[in-house]
């Protein structure tokens, strides 16, 4: 079932050349780090090129249910009154973050350390992902967290009244766990410290900076180790929201697939610690330049122009995993169609996103006729090639719209069509998919209608 409703059964066929412009919403994560920052900070905020998915609607809910005033002005446009740090209010009711993980730990990071009670829960999905990993170091804090079993939803937290500054060493590369710890540490007295081996996302670092956090990182032999100092007069500030690489990588790699297609896909944030997409498809020897090169709201942003191309089997390098983690599922679909052999080593993050997605892509990759192998870290796929991909088969989504997303891609080269389950969970991160994507060329069809 849906994560928002009754399930909406989908069928992708084979497309004729994509062509156009693809205009994708904005960033996920940034919209996400827009509103709590917004709420976190004194006066008001001004967002524009907000993503208007129900992930961050969700959280949009959350800041309000907070004390904060967040008020949408139009399509995209949406400004946020913030109540400074430490100024949340107690929640009336439980707050409900969907299908979000992003949200739910970056929220739990921001009321840490205020002296309130909130309860967090989600829908199905979300309920069923650890938040032990976010909760322990919270705990380092003075806070307090009461859940289900290995610390699932729903989930009450119980804000620290004296808060102590933390020193934290992520134990898995987690720009989440980073984020919760940084957003906590701004309403502890002294110095946050988190060290990290591998580099994550750092858009909450730029954000920090830009809303007037003192915030320095250094790199070491341990890693990146980020120092703030606690207790900042956050002030409001104005957010230009690139648009999301992640999103992206859906009309990006269709384009690379589908014969014949020439796409434009402009406006992408490509901060280096999210664009490892785009450099892996190019080693396969993806058609893709990148085009008015330019800065948005702190972020180096290009527009991407792409052309279908034959591709080859590579070996991602692990240490890449970071940079793209939500974007292995389109790239297994890439490796499908490519000729050769395809590994993805240091990816066992995949197991605990939205679904299990290392093993729901094998399920449906399989079911599509193509051969996979895995093991809790590795995901190899062995491509087609010439031969092509067989498809005809429905494929299960497991609530998260980036396997749905993904299927609906590998059935507009398939030669036969693809289905898949549920196409609600799209909604969460990328609304306007199937109009988008339809415009381009694509044959999608909701088979319920």
């Amino acid at each position: 079932m849906s994560s928002h409703g009754a399930p909406i059964p989908m069928t992708s066929r084979k497309a004729g050349r994509l062509s156009g412009t693809a205009d994708v919403p904005g960033d996920k994560s940034v919209s996400h780090r827009s509103l709590i920052l917004g709420a976190m900070s004194v006066g008001e905020t001004h967002i524009t090129g907000l993503l208007e998915g129900q992930d961050v609607l969700d959280t949009a809910t959350a800041m309000r249910a907070l004390g904060a005033d967040v008020i949408q002005h139009g399509p995209g446009a949406w400004s946020v009154h913030g109540v400074g740090v430490g100024g949340f209010g107690e929640p009336d009711n439980v707050i409900d973050c969907g299908n979000s993980g992003t949200g739910v730990r970056l929220i739990m990071g921001a009321v840490a350390t205020t002296p309130i009670s909130v309860t967090f829960t989600g829908d199905a999905s979300l309920r069923s992902r650890p938040m032990g990993r976010i909760t322990d170091p919270l705990r380092l804090f003075g806070a307090e967290a009461y859940g289900r079993a290995k610390g699932r939803l729903p989930l009450t937290l119980i804000g620290t009244t004296q808060p102590l500054p933390v020193r934290y060493t992520t134990p898995v590369p987690s720009a989440q766990v980073k984020s919760a710890v940084l957003l906590a540490g701004l309403n502890a007295p002294g110095e946050t410290v988190v060290t990290e081996a591998e580099a994550t996302r750092d858009h909450t670092e730029r954000m920090l900076r830009g809303f007037g956090a003192r915030i320095e990182t250094e790199i070491t032999k341990e890693g990146r180790v980020i120092t703030l100092t606690g207790q900042p007069e956050l002030t409001a500030q104005t957010i230009q929201v690139p648009r999301d690489p992640s999103s992206a990588a859906f009309p990006v790699c269709a384009a690379l697939l589908v014969e014949g297609s020439d796409v434009l896909v402009p406006g992408i944030g490509l901060n280096p610690t999210r664009a490892g997409l785009f450099t892996t498809l190019q080693e396969m020897g993806a058609d893709i330049t990148f085009e008015n090169s330019r800065e948005e709201g702190g972020e180096p942003v290009a527009d991407l122009r792409v052309r279908f191309s034959a591709l080859k089997g590579i070996e991602v390098p692990p240490e890449r995993a970071a940079s793209m983690i939500d974007e292995y599922p389109i790239l297994s679909v890439v490796a499908a169609t490519a000729g050769g052999r395809t590994v993805m080593r240091g990816v066992k993050e995949l197991r605990v996103k939205e679904s299990d997605r290392i093993d729901a892509m094998a399920r449906g990759l399989e079911a599509c006729g193509v051969t996979v192998e895995e093991d809790e870290d590795t995901f190899i796929v062995h491509g087609r090639g010439a031969d092509g991909v067989p498809g005809g088969a429905t494929c299960r989504t497991h609530l998260d719209h980036r396997i749905a997303m993904s299927f609906m891609c590998l059935g507009m080269t398939a030669q036969k069509p693809v289905s898949i389950d549920d196409a609600g969970a799209i909604a969460t991160s990328f609304p306007i998919f199937e109009d988008l994507m339809g415009g381009l060329g694509a044959n999608l069809v909701r088979t319920d209608t």
